[in-house]
């Protein structure tokens, strides 16, 4: 199921052990390298320090928050060597400028929808400027578009011109 960014932050991270949450989402910890959210920064329920969920040890995701089997699944960044690299270019999708390989200005990415089951990010949204708002609305971009990811910027492939129908020619 996807669902976007601003529903996969804010929530409780819930033991099964204890039934209880342990910790609350903070930030994603994004791979700008294949789009997948690899884990959660958390702040711990007892410690308030911040902690890193991975999304292999999520168990399921509910309306109420990520369910894990207990707090030892919360790990600190430091000791994270597989994700060091990512963890260290702390990419975020918010933000960044979206253009095309033509070097055309697109927009800013307001939001994104991830696919719970996998975390891969399956959708980013661009805002435009205001002319091209008013004109166009918002677009949508699918992962499949996106042809590289730079720290400043998302290069897309080119975007398709929609131009008028003419107007069915009646018989007089």
């Amino acid at each position: 199921m996807l669902q976007l960014s601003k529903s996969l932050l804010g929530k409780s991270v819930l033991s099964l052990r204890t039934g209880t949450p342990i910790a609350t989402i903070t930030t994603p910890i994004i791979n700008p390298n294949n789009l997948k959210i690899e884990g959660f920064y958390c702040e711990d329920r007892f410690s308030k320090e911040e902690l890193v969920l991975l999304c292999q040890d999520i168990r399921e995701v509910l309306p109420q928050g990520y369910v894990v089997n207990d707090h030892a699944v919360l790990t600190e960044p430091e000791e994270l060597v597989r994700l060091k690299d990512v963890i260290a270019l702390d990419f975020q999708m918010i933000g960044k400028q979206v253009e095309t390989l033509a070097k055309q200005k697109v927009g800013k990415v307001s939001d994104y929808a991830a696919e719970t089951e996998s975390m891969y990010i399956q959708k980013i949204y661009v805002s435009q400027s205001i002319m091209k708002s008013l004109t166009g609305g918002s677009l949508s971009i699918d992962r499949s578009q996106v042809n590289e990811i730079t720290p400043k910027k998302i290069i897309i492939n080119e975007l398709l011109k929609t131009s008028p129908m003419p107007a069915p020619a009646t018989a007089a």
